[in-house]
């Protein structure tokens, strides 16, 4: 099993000791699509997958969700969060295993998500269904100290319930696309948000797997590239044998259209400034 950068007590000492500085903007990956954002006072969590609840489901069927990396905290010790997004209603992107645990670490959590989720989101975490805040494409709303805008995600097709996430924060610009594949336009929408990162699924596509596929690297690079993002980081690779990537594609493409990246580990932190 991969082993994070950083885990349980070293992550969390990391973390507390960034969420000591004001000077930048703080990210860590962990793992799959799941971010955390530090800026000023508050802290973000995108789309966090922090189980083994995958694993478990599927343990006896011929779709095994083998893990690849070791988890990198355990959501019940994450009690600073204030705002938690799900981009769509797939197990790694809404997981109630890290949900619950995380809400009740933070009673005053709040929640973004699709719209068109909002029923299914209250069933699975057994919500009141007016606690999540819901967005269409478009819409915008500010929490702590983050701004969200909707943006439309393609799992496969464009349809409600699936968004990515334009994130504005000490006058940066960060974009989470949940899981997406190129659609027209594109590029030229995101380019409007002058993004100073962008955070890629780069699985891609493959019918073999039985699953909705993700942009590939090469199409992440150069999704990254056209849009004009400043830095593009991959991720939603190394958590599931059978779905995953290496990020060598990405690395090769985005150093052939001269667009700057950076690999991340799990646990691993970076500033933005």
């Amino acid at each position: 099993m991969i082993e994070p950068f950083a885990k349980d007590e070293m992550f969390l000492a990391d973390v507390q000791a960034a969420r000591q500085r004001k000077d930048a903007v703080h990210i860590w990956w962990l793992g799959q699509s799941g971010f955390l954002i530090h800026s000023g006072d508050a802290c973000l969590l995108v789309d966090p997958y922090l189980s083994d609840s995958l694993t478990k489901k599927y343990a006896a069927t011929d779709k095994p969700h083998v893990r690849m990396t070791a988890r990198v905290a355990a959501p019940e010790r994450l009690d600073f969060i204030d705002v938690v997004t799900s981009s769509h209603n797939h197990t790694d992107h809404l997981d109630a295993e890290t949900l619950i645990p995380l809400w009740r670490a933070n009673p005053k959590l709040k929640m973004i998500i699709p719209e068109a989720n909002r029923a299914f989101v209250a069933e699975r975490l057994k919500s009141d269904p007016k606690w999540p805040i819901g967005l269409e494409d478009d819409e915008g709303i500010s929490v702590a100290a983050f701004e969200f805008v909707a943006v439309p995600a393609a799992h496969e097709t464009l349809e409600r319930g699936f968004l990515g996430y334009i994130i504005r924060t000490r006058g940066l610009s960060i974009y989470h696309s949940g899981d997406t594949v190129l659609y027209d336009g594109m590029a030229q929408r995101l380019a409007l948000y002058n993004l100073d990162l962008a955070l890629l699924p780069i699985n891609g596509a493959d019918l073999a797997r039985r699953v909705a596929g993700n942009l590939n690297g090469r199409e992440a690079a150069r999704l990254a590239h056209d849009a004009g993002v400043k830095c593009v980081v991959p991720c939603h690779y190394e958590m599931f044998e059978f779905n995953t990537a290496s990020p060598d594609e990405f690395v090769e493409e985005a150093r052939h259209l001269r667009q700057p990246y950076r690999i991340l580990r799990a646990g691993e932190r970076m500033d933005l400034s």
